[in-house]
Protein backbone atom coordinates (compact mmCIF):
# COMPACT_ATOMS: atom_id res chain seq x y z
CA UNK A 1 0.00 0.00 0.00
CA UNK A 2 1.20 3.57 -0.72
CA UNK A 3 0.59 5.87 2.26
CA UNK A 4 1.32 9.58 2.75
CA UNK A 5 1.22 10.71 6.39
CA UNK A 6 0.83 14.40 7.24
CA UNK A 7 1.88 15.72 10.63
CA UNK A 8 3.01 19.00 12.15
CA UNK A 9 5.72 17.10 14.08
CA UNK A 10 7.58 13.81 13.86
CA UNK A 11 10.12 12.11 16.11
CA UNK A 12 13.09 12.51 16.07
CA UNK A 13 13.08 15.71 13.98
CA UNK A 14 10.51 17.82 15.87
CA UNK A 15 8.43 17.21 18.97
CA UNK A 16 6.15 18.88 21.50
CA UNK A 17 4.21 15.77 22.53
CA UNK A 18 2.94 12.29 21.77
CA UNK A 19 1.86 13.17 18.19
CA UNK A 20 5.52 13.19 17.13
CA UNK A 21 6.21 9.79 18.71
CA UNK A 22 3.11 8.21 17.18
CA UNK A 23 3.73 9.45 13.63
CA UNK A 24 7.43 8.57 13.71
CA UNK A 25 6.81 5.04 14.97
CA UNK A 26 3.77 4.43 12.74
CA UNK A 27 5.66 5.54 9.63
CA UNK A 28 8.69 3.40 10.46
CA UNK A 29 6.62 0.28 11.19
CA UNK A 30 4.37 0.72 8.13
CA UNK A 31 7.50 0.95 5.95
CA UNK A 32 9.08 -2.06 7.67
CA UNK A 33 5.88 -4.00 6.89
CA UNK A 34 6.44 -3.50 3.15
CA UNK A 35 4.36 -0.38 2.47
CA UNK A 36 5.64 2.65 0.53
CA UNK A 37 5.47 5.47 3.08
CA UNK A 38 6.01 9.21 2.96
CA UNK A 39 5.60 11.76 5.74
CA UNK A 40 5.06 15.49 5.09
CA UNK A 41 6.09 17.78 7.94
CA UNK A 42 7.36 21.38 8.30
CA UNK A 43 11.09 22.11 8.25
CA UNK A 44 11.51 23.79 11.62
CA UNK A 45 14.49 25.73 12.90
CA UNK A 46 17.41 23.52 13.92
CA UNK A 47 16.54 20.42 11.89
CA UNK A 48 19.16 20.99 9.17
CA UNK A 49 21.89 21.61 11.74
CA UNK A 50 21.02 18.52 13.75
CA UNK A 51 20.26 16.13 10.87
CA UNK A 52 22.78 16.48 8.01
CA UNK A 53 21.06 13.63 6.11
CA UNK A 54 18.19 16.04 5.28
CA UNK A 55 18.92 17.17 1.70
CA UNK A 56 17.35 19.74 -0.60
CA UNK A 57 15.08 18.30 -3.30
CA UNK A 58 14.39 19.71 -6.75
CA UNK A 59 10.81 20.59 -5.86
CA UNK A 60 9.29 24.03 -5.41
CA UNK A 61 5.71 25.01 -4.74
CA UNK A 62 3.84 28.26 -5.22
CA UNK A 63 0.54 28.18 -3.34
CA UNK A 64 -2.30 30.65 -3.04
CA UNK A 65 -3.21 31.41 0.58
CA UNK A 66 -5.92 34.05 0.67
CA UNK A 67 -4.65 36.86 -1.53
CA UNK A 68 -0.95 35.93 -1.16
CA UNK A 69 1.13 33.58 -3.27
CA UNK A 70 3.51 31.80 -0.90
CA UNK A 71 6.52 29.82 -2.05
CA UNK A 72 7.94 26.72 -0.43
CA UNK A 73 10.76 24.27 -1.03
CA UNK A 74 11.05 20.59 -0.30
CA UNK A 75 13.85 18.90 1.61
CA UNK A 76 13.95 15.15 2.09
CA UNK A 77 15.43 12.44 4.28
CA UNK A 78 15.28 8.68 3.79
CA UNK A 79 15.87 7.22 7.26
CA UNK A 80 14.77 3.67 6.36
CA UNK A 81 13.90 1.54 3.31
CA UNK A 82 10.47 2.45 1.83
CA UNK A 83 10.32 5.60 4.01
CA UNK A 84 10.79 9.21 2.87
CA UNK A 85 10.33 12.27 5.08
CA UNK A 86 9.33 15.36 3.09
CA UNK A 87 10.13 18.62 4.88
CA UNK A 88 8.22 21.71 3.72
CA UNK A 89 10.61 24.67 3.93
CA UNK A 90 8.91 28.04 4.31
CA UNK A 91 11.17 30.28 6.43
CA UNK A 92 8.55 32.93 7.27
CA UNK A 93 6.26 30.32 8.80
CA UNK A 94 8.49 27.60 10.22
CA UNK A 95 11.92 29.02 11.09
CA UNK A 96 10.85 30.14 14.56
CA UNK A 97 11.79 29.39 18.15
CA UNK A 98 8.70 27.22 18.72
CA UNK A 99 6.46 24.96 16.67
CA UNK A 100 3.14 26.56 17.62
CA UNK A 101 3.91 29.17 20.26
CA UNK A 102 6.53 31.13 22.18
CA UNK A 103 6.51 31.82 25.94
CA UNK A 104 3.20 29.96 26.23
CA UNK A 105 1.43 32.21 23.69
CA UNK A 106 0.22 30.83 20.33
CA UNK A 107 1.59 32.48 17.21
CA UNK A 108 -1.07 34.92 15.93
CA UNK A 109 -0.70 33.65 12.35
CA UNK A 110 -1.14 29.93 13.15
CA UNK A 111 -4.19 29.79 10.87
CA UNK A 112 -2.19 31.05 7.89
CA UNK A 113 0.81 28.86 8.75
CA UNK A 114 -1.14 25.62 8.85
CA UNK A 115 -3.52 26.46 5.99
CA UNK A 116 -0.36 26.84 3.90
CA UNK A 117 0.94 23.53 5.27
CA UNK A 118 -2.36 21.73 4.54
CA UNK A 119 -2.22 23.06 0.97
CA UNK A 120 1.38 21.86 0.66
CA UNK A 121 0.34 18.36 1.79
CA UNK A 122 -2.52 18.32 -0.72
CA UNK A 123 -0.20 19.53 -3.50
CA UNK A 124 2.20 16.68 -2.75
CA UNK A 125 -0.57 14.09 -2.51
CA UNK A 126 -1.54 15.08 -6.03
CA UNK A 127 1.87 15.35 -7.69
CA UNK A 128 4.17 12.83 -5.98
CA UNK A 129 5.38 10.42 -8.69
CA UNK A 130 4.50 7.36 -6.60
CA UNK A 131 0.85 8.50 -6.23
CA UNK A 132 -0.28 7.78 -2.64
CA UNK A 133 -3.39 5.65 -2.23
CA UNK A 134 -4.00 6.85 1.35
CA UNK A 135 -3.42 10.30 2.86
CA UNK A 136 -3.37 10.03 6.66
CA UNK A 137 -3.70 13.43 8.38
CA UNK A 138 -3.26 14.06 12.11
CA UNK A 139 -4.82 16.62 14.45
CA UNK A 140 -6.06 20.12 13.70
CA UNK A 141 -2.87 21.28 11.98
CA UNK A 142 -3.71 19.02 9.01
CA UNK A 143 -7.47 18.90 9.53
CA UNK A 144 -8.13 20.81 6.30
CA UNK A 145 -6.32 18.21 4.16
CA UNK A 146 -9.31 15.85 3.65
CA UNK A 147 -11.50 18.83 2.69
CA UNK A 148 -8.91 20.22 0.25
CA UNK A 149 -8.58 16.81 -1.39
CA UNK A 150 -12.35 16.43 -1.65
CA UNK A 151 -12.68 19.93 -3.14
CA UNK A 152 -10.04 19.23 -5.82
CA UNK A 153 -11.77 15.97 -6.66
CA UNK A 154 -15.07 17.81 -7.15
CA UNK A 155 -13.82 21.01 -8.78
CA UNK A 156 -10.94 19.81 -10.94
CA UNK A 157 -11.86 16.20 -11.54
CA UNK A 158 -8.74 14.85 -9.82
CA UNK A 159 -8.74 11.26 -11.01
CA UNK A 160 -7.39 8.40 -8.91
CA UNK A 161 -7.85 10.56 -5.82
CA UNK A 162 -6.37 9.07 -2.60
CA UNK A 163 -8.66 8.03 0.25
CA UNK A 164 -8.25 9.90 3.51
CA UNK A 165 -7.79 8.89 7.14
CA UNK A 166 -7.81 11.44 9.96
CA UNK A 167 -6.50 10.73 13.47
CA UNK A 168 -7.65 12.66 16.54
CA UNK A 169 -4.90 12.54 19.17
CA UNK A 170 -6.65 14.87 21.61
CA UNK A 171 -10.10 16.29 20.85
CA UNK A 172 -9.53 19.22 23.21
CA UNK A 173 -7.14 20.88 20.72
CA UNK A 174 -9.27 21.91 17.75
CA UNK A 175 -7.52 24.72 15.87
CA UNK A 176 -10.35 27.26 16.20
CA UNK A 177 -9.82 30.60 14.41
CA UNK A 178 -11.93 33.66 13.52
CA UNK A 179 -14.36 33.17 10.65
CA UNK A 180 -12.41 35.75 8.63
CA UNK A 181 -9.46 33.33 8.43
CA UNK A 182 -11.57 30.95 6.34
CA UNK A 183 -10.84 33.19 3.33
CA UNK A 184 -7.20 32.03 3.56
CA UNK A 185 -8.31 28.55 2.42
CA UNK A 186 -9.64 29.91 -0.93
CA UNK A 187 -12.41 27.33 -0.61
CA UNK A 188 -16.04 28.03 -1.52
CA UNK A 189 -18.18 29.23 1.37
CA UNK A 190 -20.44 26.21 0.75
CA UNK A 191 -18.16 24.32 3.18
CA UNK A 192 -18.46 26.99 5.89
CA UNK A 193 -21.64 25.70 7.51
CA UNK A 194 -22.63 23.86 10.73
CA UNK A 195 -22.14 20.47 9.03
CA UNK A 196 -18.69 21.48 7.83
CA UNK A 197 -15.94 23.85 8.96
CA UNK A 198 -18.09 26.38 10.85
CA UNK A 199 -18.22 26.10 14.66
CA UNK A 200 -20.12 28.78 16.58
CA UNK A 201 -19.26 31.43 13.96
CA UNK A 202 -15.60 30.41 13.90
CA UNK A 203 -13.47 28.15 11.70
CA UNK A 204 -12.66 24.77 13.29
CA UNK A 205 -9.83 22.87 11.58
CA UNK A 206 -10.27 19.66 13.58
CA UNK A 207 -13.97 19.63 12.74
CA UNK A 208 -13.10 19.90 9.04
CA UNK A 209 -11.00 16.74 9.33
CA UNK A 210 -13.79 14.85 11.09
CA UNK A 211 -16.48 16.00 8.64
CA UNK A 212 -14.69 15.38 5.34
CA UNK A 213 -12.34 12.42 5.84
CA UNK A 214 -13.23 8.90 4.69
CA UNK A 215 -12.32 7.25 8.01
CA UNK A 216 -11.54 8.64 11.45
CA UNK A 217 -9.27 7.06 14.03
CA UNK A 218 -8.40 7.98 17.55
CA UNK A 219 -5.81 6.60 19.89
CA UNK A 220 -7.75 4.05 21.96
CA UNK A 221 -11.02 2.10 21.65
CA UNK A 222 -12.50 3.57 24.84
CA UNK A 223 -11.64 7.15 23.81
CA UNK A 224 -13.37 6.50 20.46
CA UNK A 225 -16.54 5.75 22.45
CA UNK A 226 -16.05 8.55 24.99
CA UNK A 227 -15.78 11.34 22.40
CA UNK A 228 -19.27 10.56 21.10
CA UNK A 229 -20.67 11.69 24.49
CA UNK A 230 -21.24 15.27 25.70
CA UNK A 231 -18.84 14.74 28.64
CA UNK A 232 -15.81 14.08 26.42
CA UNK A 233 -16.99 15.39 23.02
CA UNK A 234 -15.73 18.98 23.41
CA UNK A 235 -18.72 20.25 21.44
CA UNK A 236 -18.16 17.82 18.55
CA UNK A 237 -19.97 14.78 19.98
CA UNK A 238 -22.97 15.27 17.68
CA UNK A 239 -20.81 15.16 14.55
CA UNK A 240 -18.84 12.20 15.92
CA UNK A 241 -22.05 10.28 16.65
CA UNK A 242 -23.12 10.98 13.09
CA UNK A 243 -19.82 9.53 11.85
CA UNK A 244 -19.39 6.73 14.39
CA UNK A 245 -19.65 3.96 11.75
CA UNK A 246 -16.42 5.39 10.30
CA UNK A 247 -14.75 5.96 13.70
CA UNK A 248 -12.14 3.47 14.97
CA UNK A 249 -10.01 3.36 18.12
CA UNK A 250 -6.45 2.02 17.85
CA UNK A 251 -4.15 2.02 20.86
CA UNK A 252 -0.82 3.64 20.12
CA UNK A 253 2.16 1.32 20.27
CA UNK A 254 5.39 1.52 22.22
CA UNK A 255 8.85 1.54 20.66
CA UNK A 256 10.34 -1.41 22.54
CA UNK A 257 13.75 -0.71 21.03
CA UNK A 258 13.84 2.38 23.23
CA UNK A 259 11.78 1.22 26.20
CA UNK A 260 13.63 -1.92 27.25
CA UNK A 261 15.09 -3.23 30.49
CA UNK A 262 18.10 -5.00 28.95
CA UNK A 263 20.69 -3.06 26.96
CA UNK A 264 19.29 0.34 27.96
CA UNK A 265 22.02 2.97 28.38
CA UNK A 266 19.78 4.99 30.75
CA UNK A 267 19.60 2.14 33.30
CA UNK A 268 22.60 1.02 35.36
CA UNK A 269 21.07 -2.38 36.11
CA UNK A 270 19.46 -4.68 33.53
CA UNK A 271 16.58 -6.93 34.54
CA UNK A 272 14.00 -9.21 32.94
CA UNK A 273 10.97 -11.37 33.76
CA UNK A 274 13.38 -14.20 34.60
CA UNK A 275 15.76 -11.96 36.59
CA UNK A 276 13.84 -9.20 38.39
CA UNK A 277 16.59 -8.42 40.90
CA UNK A 278 17.96 -5.53 38.84
CA UNK A 279 14.70 -3.63 39.36
CA UNK A 280 15.43 -3.21 43.07
CA UNK A 281 18.95 -2.00 42.26
CA UNK A 282 17.46 0.62 39.92
CA UNK A 283 15.15 1.72 42.74
CA UNK A 284 18.11 2.32 45.06
CA UNK A 285 19.91 4.25 42.29
CA UNK A 286 16.79 6.37 41.72
CA UNK A 287 16.40 7.18 45.42
CA UNK A 288 20.04 8.25 45.50
CA UNK A 289 19.74 10.34 42.31
CA UNK A 290 16.69 12.34 43.42
CA UNK A 291 17.89 12.82 47.00
CA UNK A 292 15.49 10.54 48.87
CA UNK A 293 16.65 8.23 51.68
CA UNK A 294 17.98 5.02 50.12
CA UNK A 295 15.59 2.51 51.68
CA UNK A 296 14.85 -0.69 49.72
CA UNK A 297 11.81 -1.55 51.84
CA UNK A 298 9.90 1.76 51.41
CA UNK A 299 7.29 1.68 48.59
CA UNK A 300 8.20 4.27 45.93
CA UNK A 301 5.51 5.84 43.72
CA UNK A 302 6.54 7.61 40.51
CA UNK A 303 4.89 10.11 38.15
CA UNK A 304 6.13 11.66 34.89
CA UNK A 305 3.66 14.16 33.51
CA UNK A 306 2.81 17.39 31.80
CA UNK A 307 1.62 19.58 34.66
CA UNK A 308 -1.87 20.32 33.34
CA UNK A 309 -5.44 19.95 34.62
CA UNK A 310 -6.07 17.03 32.24
CA UNK A 311 -3.54 14.91 34.12
CA UNK A 312 -5.54 14.75 37.38
CA UNK A 313 -2.96 16.63 39.41
CA UNK A 314 -5.52 18.19 41.74
CA UNK A 315 -6.59 14.77 43.00
CA UNK A 316 -3.00 13.49 42.96
CA UNK A 317 -1.90 16.34 45.23
CA UNK A 318 -4.91 15.74 47.49
CA UNK A 319 -4.20 12.02 47.73
CA UNK A 320 -0.53 12.64 48.49
CA UNK A 321 -1.43 15.02 51.33
CA UNK A 322 -3.46 12.17 52.81
CA UNK A 323 -0.96 9.37 52.10
CA UNK A 324 2.35 10.97 53.07
CA UNK A 325 1.62 10.19 56.71
CA UNK A 326 2.17 6.53 55.76
CA UNK A 327 5.45 4.80 54.98
CA UNK A 328 6.01 5.71 51.31
CA UNK A 329 8.02 7.90 48.94
CA UNK A 330 7.02 9.80 45.80
CA UNK A 331 9.06 11.17 42.88
CA UNK A 332 7.71 13.48 40.19
CA UNK A 333 9.23 14.64 36.89
CA UNK A 334 7.32 17.22 34.87
CA UNK A 335 6.73 20.81 33.84
CA UNK A 336 3.78 22.97 32.90
CA UNK A 337 1.32 25.18 34.77
CA UNK A 338 3.24 27.32 37.30
CA UNK A 339 0.67 26.66 40.05
CA UNK A 340 1.32 22.91 39.82
CA UNK A 341 5.09 23.36 39.66
CA UNK A 342 4.86 25.44 42.84
CA UNK A 343 2.55 22.92 44.55
CA UNK A 344 4.89 19.96 43.96
CA UNK A 345 8.00 21.92 44.92
CA UNK A 346 6.20 22.98 48.11
CA UNK A 347 5.29 19.36 48.84
CA UNK A 348 8.95 18.34 48.41
CA UNK A 349 10.04 21.16 50.73
CA UNK A 350 7.56 20.06 53.42
CA UNK A 351 8.37 16.34 53.08
CA UNK A 352 12.07 16.27 52.11
CA UNK A 353 12.51 12.59 53.07
CA UNK A 354 9.36 11.49 51.24
CA UNK A 355 8.91 13.64 48.12
CA UNK A 356 11.27 14.58 45.28
CA UNK A 357 9.99 16.96 42.57
CA UNK A 358 12.07 17.60 39.45
CA UNK A 359 10.69 20.38 37.25
CA UNK A 360 11.61 20.03 33.57
CA UNK A 361 12.13 17.05 31.32
CA UNK A 362 15.01 14.58 31.34
CA UNK A 363 14.75 11.54 29.06
CA UNK A 364 17.21 9.48 31.10
CA UNK A 365 15.51 10.26 34.40
CA UNK A 366 12.13 9.36 32.90
CA UNK A 367 13.46 5.85 32.16
CA UNK A 368 14.92 5.57 35.65
CA UNK A 369 11.64 6.63 37.30
CA UNK A 370 9.72 4.05 35.25
CA UNK A 371 12.24 1.34 36.16
CA UNK A 372 12.96 2.31 39.77
CA UNK A 373 9.44 3.00 41.04
CA UNK A 374 7.36 0.29 42.68
CA UNK A 375 4.10 1.82 41.39
CA UNK A 376 3.30 4.47 38.80
CA UNK A 377 0.57 7.12 39.33
CA UNK A 378 -1.56 8.24 36.36
CA UNK A 379 -4.90 9.61 37.64
CA UNK A 380 -5.87 11.50 34.47
CA UNK A 381 -9.17 13.35 34.22
CA UNK A 382 -9.20 12.11 30.60
CA UNK A 383 -6.50 10.34 28.58
CA UNK A 384 -7.01 9.65 24.85
CA UNK A 385 -4.30 6.98 24.87
CA UNK A 386 -1.48 7.55 27.31
CA UNK A 387 1.98 6.07 26.88
CA UNK A 388 3.54 6.21 30.32
CA UNK A 389 1.29 3.46 31.66
CA UNK A 390 2.57 1.24 28.81
CA UNK A 391 6.18 2.15 29.59
CA UNK A 392 5.47 1.28 33.24
CA UNK A 393 4.08 -2.11 32.26
CA UNK A 394 7.16 -2.91 30.16
CA UNK A 395 9.35 -1.94 33.13
CA UNK A 396 7.38 -4.13 35.56
CA UNK A 397 5.98 -1.15 37.47
CA UNK A 398 2.23 -1.67 38.07
CA UNK A 399 0.39 1.54 37.13
CA UNK A 400 -2.39 3.05 39.23
CA UNK A 401 -4.77 4.58 36.68
CA UNK A 402 -8.22 6.10 36.43
CA UNK A 403 -10.74 4.27 34.25
CA UNK A 404 -10.70 6.54 31.19
CA UNK A 405 -9.58 6.37 27.56
CA UNK A 406 -6.47 4.35 26.80
CA UNK A 407 -5.74 3.82 30.49
CA UNK A 408 -8.75 1.55 30.73
CA UNK A 409 -7.85 -0.27 27.50
CA UNK A 410 -4.25 -1.01 28.48
CA UNK A 411 -4.32 -1.95 32.20
CA UNK A 412 -5.89 -5.05 33.80
CA UNK A 413 -7.06 -4.39 37.36
CA UNK A 414 -6.18 -6.66 40.28
CA UNK A 415 -9.88 -6.86 41.18
CA UNK A 416 -11.09 -7.77 37.66
CA UNK A 417 -8.72 -10.61 36.85
CA UNK A 418 -6.24 -11.53 39.55
CA UNK A 419 -4.55 -14.15 37.36
CA UNK A 420 -3.71 -11.72 34.53
CA UNK A 421 -3.75 -8.39 36.41
CA UNK A 422 -0.92 -5.90 35.95
CA UNK A 423 -2.15 -2.72 37.66
CA UNK A 424 -4.74 -0.97 39.82
CA UNK A 425 -7.71 1.01 38.46
CA UNK A 426 -10.13 3.41 40.11
CA UNK A 427 -13.25 5.04 38.69
CA UNK A 428 -14.38 8.08 40.70
CA UNK A 429 -12.40 11.25 40.03
CA UNK A 430 -11.53 12.18 43.62
CA UNK A 431 -8.50 12.39 45.90
CA UNK A 432 -10.23 10.08 48.36
CA UNK A 433 -10.65 7.26 45.83
CA UNK A 434 -7.12 7.70 44.45
CA UNK A 435 -5.77 7.47 48.02
CA UNK A 436 -7.79 4.26 48.45
CA UNK A 437 -6.12 2.83 45.32
CA UNK A 438 -2.70 3.81 46.69
CA UNK A 439 -3.51 2.03 49.96
CA UNK A 440 -4.37 -1.05 47.93
CA UNK A 441 -0.88 -0.78 46.41
CA UNK A 442 0.71 -0.54 49.87
CA UNK A 443 -1.09 -3.75 50.92
CA UNK A 444 0.08 -5.44 47.71
CA UNK A 445 3.65 -4.33 48.48
CA UNK A 446 3.50 -6.45 51.65
CA UNK A 447 2.84 -9.56 49.52
CA UNK A 448 6.08 -9.83 47.51
CA UNK A 449 5.18 -13.05 45.69
CA UNK A 450 1.87 -11.64 44.45
CA UNK A 451 3.51 -8.34 43.51
CA UNK A 452 6.17 -10.20 41.54
CA UNK A 453 3.41 -12.10 39.70
CA UNK A 454 1.79 -8.79 38.69
CA UNK A 455 5.18 -7.39 37.65
CA UNK A 456 5.72 -10.40 35.39
CA UNK A 457 2.25 -9.99 33.88
CA UNK A 458 3.02 -6.33 33.22
CA UNK A 459 6.27 -7.12 31.42
CA UNK A 460 4.48 -9.65 29.18
CA UNK A 461 1.91 -7.10 27.91
CA UNK A 462 2.26 -6.48 24.16
CA UNK A 463 1.76 -2.93 22.95
CA UNK A 464 4.13 -3.19 20.00
CA UNK A 465 3.70 -0.96 16.97
CA UNK A 466 3.45 -4.07 14.81
CA UNK A 467 0.13 -4.86 16.47
CA UNK A 468 -1.14 -1.30 15.93
CA UNK A 469 0.00 -1.22 12.29
CA UNK A 470 -2.00 -4.34 11.47
CA UNK A 471 -5.11 -2.49 12.67
CA UNK A 472 -4.26 0.65 10.67
CA UNK A 473 -3.77 -1.40 7.52
CA UNK A 474 -7.24 -2.90 7.97
CA UNK A 475 -8.71 0.59 8.47
CA UNK A 476 -6.97 1.89 5.33
CA UNK A 477 -8.63 -0.94 3.40
CA UNK A 478 -12.01 0.06 4.86
CA UNK A 479 -11.47 3.61 3.54
CA UNK A 480 -10.74 2.24 0.06
CA UNK A 481 -14.00 0.28 0.07
CA UNK A 482 -16.20 3.23 1.07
Amino acid sequence: MKILLASSEIHPYSKTGGLADMVGALAKTLAHSGNRVGVVTPLYRGILEKYPDVKKADWYMDLLVGSRRIQGELWIAEPAPNLTIYFVHQPEFFQRAGLYQEHGIDYPDNAERFIFFAKAVTHMARYLPWQPEIVHANDWQTGLVPLLIQHLKLSEGWGNVPRTCFTIHNLAYQGIFPAADYSLTNLPYDFFNPNGVEFYNSMNCLKAGIAYTDVITTVSPRYAREITTPEFGCGLDGLLRKRQNSLFGVLNGVDYEEWKTVGNSYLRHAYSIQQLGGKLQNKLELQREVGLPVEPSIPLFGSITRLADQKGLDIQLGALEEMLSTRMQFVLLGSGAPRYEKAYLDLARRYPTKVAAKIGFDQGLSHRIEAGSDFYLMPSRFEPCGLNQMYSLRYGTPPIVRVTGGLDDSVIDVSEDSENADGIKFMEYSARVLAKAMRKALVLYLEPELLEHYRENAMKADFSWQRAVQQYQRIYKVSQNQ
